[in-house]
């Protein structure tokens, strides 16, 4: 007696419609790009947190401005260490936006001018820390109210400038976003601006560290000490400033 034969199952490869053969579709850039379309918020929270790695990565590791702002929150108050902070910070922000449009363009047109803008970058720590030790030299005590009536503005121009003087920031930002490729070829406009948001944030928030730092030490130790310690940072600043310079002439 033979058995009646139930519907028979498609076998692998046996027709082009079987469920078999049916494959679901890679994630390719059309996918990528379709899931940056649905999910915009995730690009952008993406981006602002790049953005925060990338300005802390440029304003954690101490170096001569990070020093000056210590130094004039120390000598100065926090009012102009917070100025000097953000003038840094504005630096920073204005390499980064450069960055992200040009990316490696401008840092290829920047490289003949790096030598020179280090020379410049040299002197002008040392002309700041000479001022700083003939400052304090001169007349500690009664320049103190002048000191702390200075112009928060002067202050915020002068660390704008000092900090763009390195053209190390706009290859560091640079390299930053060449290494995020592809993604940053296509990231938005507006993820663009998070990430530069991101990165000025971060770089601003150190910097206001350095300068609270520097503004509670000017209220916990005596001005005799303090005297000291100014001193201190505006030694360090000008061998700082020293090396660059040998470092420009020796190369």
């Amino acid at each position: 007696m033979l058995m009646a034969r139930g519907p028979r199952m498609p076998r692998s490869g046996s027709s082009p419609g079987s469920f078999t053969d049916r494959t679901l579709p890679s994630r390719g850039p059309r996918v990528q790009d379709a899931h940056r379309k649905i999910h915009p918020r995730s690009d952008m929270m993406t981006s602002f947190l790049e953005g925060l790695a990338a300005g802390y990565g440029i304003a954690i590791p101490v170096g001569a401005v990070a020093i000056l702002i210590v130094n004039t929150s120390l000598n100065r108050g926090f009012r102009l260490g917070f100025s000097a902070g953000a003038g840094a910070a504005t630096a920073d922000v204005l390499y980064a936006g450069l960055a992200v449009v040009a990316g490696s363009g401008l840092a290829h047109a920047l490289a003949p001018l790096a030598v020179p803008m280090r020379a410049v970058g040299g002197l002008a720590l040392m002309a700041l820390a000479a001022w700083g030790l003939w400052r304090g030299w001169r007349a500690p005590a009664s320049l103190s109210q002048q000191l702390r009536a200075g112009r928060a503005g002067a202050v915020y121009m002068q660390f704008v400038g000092l900090t763009l003087l390195n053209p190390l920031t706009i290859v560091y930002f640079a390299a930053y976003i060449l290494g995020r490729q592809p993604a940053a070829q296509s990231a938005s406009p507006a993820a663009a601006a998070v990430f530069v948001l991101g990165a000025g944030l971060a770089s601003l928030s150190w910097q206001t560290l350095l300068a609270a730092l520097g503004g509670l030490a000017r209220r916990s130790i005596t001005p005799r000490f303090r005297a000291i310690a100014v001193a201190i940072g505006n030694l360090i600043v000008l061998a700082l400033g020293i090396r660059i310079l040998a470092g420009v002439l020796l190369s």
